[in-house]
């Protein structure tokens, strides 16, 4: 049985090596393997079942899928199989705000309440039970869209029901009417409901819903056409399957988490931009890319100006003593700007170095024994020598 395990392995290793890539044709394929060398033993004992990964730098490209999206089923991970990026949406709703305020549509240190009247009169908890008093700081975009407005991680609604279980606006209408942890502009609480009201916001600023706005200027543009609230059935039937890992035993398959609760697509199902975009690898590539090359996909395509990208998402829009964080992004100020997701998915790009690092799992809980594998494995990948002549690397550079 191990030895058939091993062939399957090496069988699916080696056309994941040298088959999955979905880079732009300027990008030059690196012909190293140290993401696979670094964690295939993992995927080889069990202990975690696939991932994708992708590491770029001056237009050379590895990418490598390593074992599989469903177990059970000895289906490979590809980059083309579906899976739920979490809290990486937040990135996407960053973007549309940043595209609203480089058109003069919105500021970022507009007072929310100006487009939702619900948050005129909030509240601020204080450490008296049960006493509330009068907010004095204005709350505005800037705040809900890099977590310093003070709002809980959810509203009770969806703590209870998942991502997926009210409209933006009703997500809004209720985060209004709870009271906040701390003055808008004061603390810093990792919240999706910020990013919902952002989103909220952009609904009434564009007469459309958020979804639509995200298609139309971004995902649509870009060629992101596996990047979806609603994944089809056959999606989710090709979609990375999710599972509970742990050092030294077999994954465990989940059929779902309750942030994420079934059904998965459907009349029931809500956008969340704090938490709740499909996607794939090659969808999620060309986003990422487009940051790093400064608003322009590989494709040609610009979403946003050189200056917006860098002052907006590559820059952190809080107060120095609050950390680093720009408008759904981690930014650090040195050109690196990038999301993680609940399921353990993550992108971080640099502009100024021209690098990528992506990659993709779905699994719960919060032991990463392979992390520090594939961290290393990135780091031989951007300290060693490549050749890149003939490569396009700085699409959208600076003249």
């Amino acid at each position: 049985m191990k030895k058939s395990f091993s062939m399957l392995f090496a069988v699916v290793a080696a056309i994941v090596i040298t088959g999955c890539c979905c880079a732009a044709p300027q990008v030059k394929e690196s012909k190293t393997s140290f993401a696979a060398d670094a964690v295939g033993k993992y995927v080889k004992s069990g202990e975690l079942p696939g991932i994708i990964s992708i590491l770029y730098r001056d237009g050379v490209q590895e990418t490598a899928c390593i074992g599989w999206a469903d177990v059970a089923k000895k289906m490979p991970i590809t980059m083309d199989s579906p899976f739920m990026q979490c809290s990486q949406t937040k990135g996407f709703c960053g973007v549309t705000i940043a595209i609203l305020v480089e058109e003069g549509k919105i500021s970022l240190d507009d007072p929310v309440a100006k487009y939702l009247p619900e948050f005129k009169n909030l509240k601020i908890k204080t450490k008296k039970k049960g006493v509330l008093v009068p907010a004095k700081n204005v709350l505005t975009i800037r705040h809900v869209m890099n977590h310093t407005g003070g709002f809980p991680f959810e509203i009770p609604t969806k703590v209870k029901k998942g991502w997926p279980a009210l409209s933006l606006r009703d997500t809004a209408r209720e985060a209004a009417a709870q009271p906040l942890l701390f003055e808008p502009g004061t603390g810093m609480k990792y919240s999706n409901t910020g990013i919902d009201i952002g989103a909220a916001v952009i609904e009434v600023v564009t007469g459309k819903p958020w979804d639509i706005f995200l298609k139309e200027r971004v995902l649509d543009p870009l060629g992101m056409k596996n990047t979806t609230f609603w994944p089809t059935d056959e999606m989710l039937a090709k979609s990375i399957s999710m599972y509970e890992c742990k050092k030294g035993q077999p994954a465990k398959f989940r059929k779902f988490s309750p942030w994420m609760p079934l059904p998965h697509n459907g009349p029931t199902v809500f956008p969340s931009a704090g938490a709740g975009l499909w996607t794939t690898a090659s969808d999620q590539l060309k986003f990422y890319k487009m940051l790093m090359n400064l608003g322009k996909g590989d494709n040609g395509v610009r979403i946003l100006k050189e200056e917006t990208v860098k002052t907006l998402l590559a820059t952190s829009t809080r107060p120095r003593k609050l950390g680093n964080y720009s408008l759904g992004l981690n930014a650090d100020g040195k050109g690196s700007m990038g999301h993680g997701g609940a399921w353990r998915t993550g992108c971080t790009v640099n502009w100024k170095k021209k690098q990528l690092k992506l990659h993709v799992v779905q699994v719960v809980g919060y032991t990463r024994h392979w992390a520090t594998d594939l961290n290393n494995a990135a780091k031989k990948f951007f300290d060693g020598k490549f050749d890149t002549r003939g490569t396009d690397a700085y699409t959208g550079r600076l003249k």
